[in-house]
């Protein structure tokens, strides 16, 4: 029977796996330790240099039997908020959150104790400690979380998951855990509700879903998630969950909601029941002046800061055989509109001739993508690898033609040949920049780009825009995808 799941991954001990997950808590234990240490280290050697705060010589002594004390209630804030928990780590925005309500529980539980026992609590000392030790803290969990995700890819601190219910949503999952490796999901099979075929689900079949307490014994399953249709009624559910609690795999739900950022998304049980509520997409945020603010005001410092590499590329682009520089290319922008797109030339001047009778190599249908097309030139393979090519359409940001972050811009015919719910991606302004971009570029299948890209419409956010710029400068100088 034929396997999704990778012979790499098959291969993997289960005691190796169980292990490492048991340690990693441990691990990150001692590494908040050591962070938390040398914010008190440096808050101890600065703290006199805070102006307005500088402690009088008795004030020393009290520090001294303070500080311990601190690092020990900033540990313990930080296991009370569940910064511990193998579910937690390693995936959203939940795990730095807790990480900030654990510093703020710190700060607040040190301040009032102090306040009221008439503790001589070096001022400065306490300002620092916070304001070094808490960005400390959300870096050091972004590091482990980088490193959690290497480790996972390489099939370290997996868990071993059965999927529950119909196979087509069953595929859907599977298709999620086989391309998002980094959430460590070890596919072991699957379960079908009573009577259901199997189709064309290309997973080991493991028994019905009322067998799911077999399964999870007979197999050491960690998660065992239930997609929609996998139970008749809630009353089934309800029985399964009761039935699960003895075992220790962990029950998630998946419900038939996909590409919805988790900040729309709300639980409320009502009546016993649990509603999800949907927030309406931000799409129209996306395009108010608070973006158009932000696009202005970097764009404009990014083209001062870099215009020396733009004259530069100019001059050599000019001298490599003596064409335009910049290139101009119709594209649709927000609404539909066409605008000129601005480059730097990076292919011969009669690209568009020798076009007709070269093949598209990309994974993608309807973008042209080639990996050695013999129409780019020498320098031109250097800035593209690079994205250099795209540093003048900083100046159509500032125009109001394109955003920072947002979809690819596409060409009028590509604009033609898309299916009707694809021309929602033309609601916002197309970007420099994007989740198309940071997820692998050119190696994208046309899918994956449309999914990502209607995902930035329907989810918008500044805090996204900030990340998938920060993300654009490791996937620039990784040059993954760029050709």
């Amino acid at each position: 029977m034929k396997n999704n799941v990778s012979p790499s991954r098959l291969r993997i001990p289960r005691r190796v796996t169980h292990r490492s997950r048991v340690v990693a808590p441990w691990i990150l234990v001692a590494v908040d330790a050591l962070t938390v240490l040398l914010a008190t280290l440096i808050a101890l050697a600065f703290r006199n240099i805070v102006p307005g705060f500088q402690d009088p010589v008795h004030v020393n002594y009290s520090v001294s039997k303070l500080w311990p004390l601190a690092v020990v209630i900033w540990l313990a804030c930080l296991y009370s908020v569940g910064a511990y928990s193998d579910k937690n780590l390693g995936a959203g925005t939940d795990e730095y959150a807790r990480t900030m309500h654990s510093s703020l529980m710190a700060a607040a539980f040190i301040g009032i104790c102090c306040y009221l026992t008439r503790f001589d609590l070096s001022r400065g000392f306490y300002i620092l400690l916070f304001a070094v030790g808490t960005p400390q803290l959300v870096l050091t969990r972004w590091m482990a979380r980088r490193v959690i995700h290497i480790l996972r890819r390489r099939n370290w601190l997996t868990r071993r998951v059965i999927l529950a219910g119909n196979p087509q949503n069953i595929k859907e999952i599977l298709a999620v855990a086989q391309r998002e490796t980094w959430l460590g999901y070890y596919v072991v099979g699957a379960l079908l509700p009573e009577g259901t075929a199997r189709g064309d689900l290309d997973l080991p079949v493991l028994g019905t879903v009322e067998d799911a307490l077999e399964v999870v014994d007979a197999r050491d399953i960690d998660i065992v998630i239930f997609a929609d249709g996998s139970f008749p009624s809630s009353r089934n559910f309800r029985r399964m969950a009761w039935a699960l609690e003895s075992h220790h795999a962990q029950m998630v739900v998946a419900p038939a909601l996909t590409d919805v950022a988790s900040q729309r998304i709300q639980v409320r049980p009502v009546a016993g029941i649990p509603l999800v509520l949907v927030e309406p997409p931000t799409t129209q945020q996306a395009g108010r002046w608070a973006k158009r603010l932000f696009d202005i005001i970097f764009a404009s410092l990014i083209l001062i800061a870099i215009s020396p590499i733009m004259i530069a590329t100019a001059i050599g682009i000019w001298l490599d055989d003596h064409g335009p520089v910049i290139f101009k290319q119709v594209r649709v922008g927000k609404n539909g509109e066409h605008f000129e797109c601005l480059k730097f030339r990076s292919m011969v001047t009669n690209a568009e001739e020798i076009l007709t009778s070269l093949q598209n190599e990309g994974p993608n249908a309807v973008m042209f993508k080639m990996e050695n097309d013999p129409r780019i030139t020498k320098i031109g393979h250097f800035i593209r690898r690079y994205s250099i090519d795209e540093l003048p359409q900083l100046w159509n940001v500032v125009r109001g033609d394109m955003s920072l972050i947002g979809p690819r811009p596409a060409l009028p015919k590509e604009v033609a040949m898309y299916a009707p719910h694809v021309n929602r991606r033309l609601e916002v302004r197309p970007g420099m920049t994007g989740l198309w971009q940071v997820s692998g570029r050119s190696n994208l299948s046309w899918d994956d780009t449309v999914r990502l890209d209607l995902y930035y419409v329907d989810n918008w956010s500044m805090t996204q825009d900030l990340s998938i710029l920060a993300m654009t400068v490791k996937a620039v100088f990784a040059s993954d995808g760029a050709y």
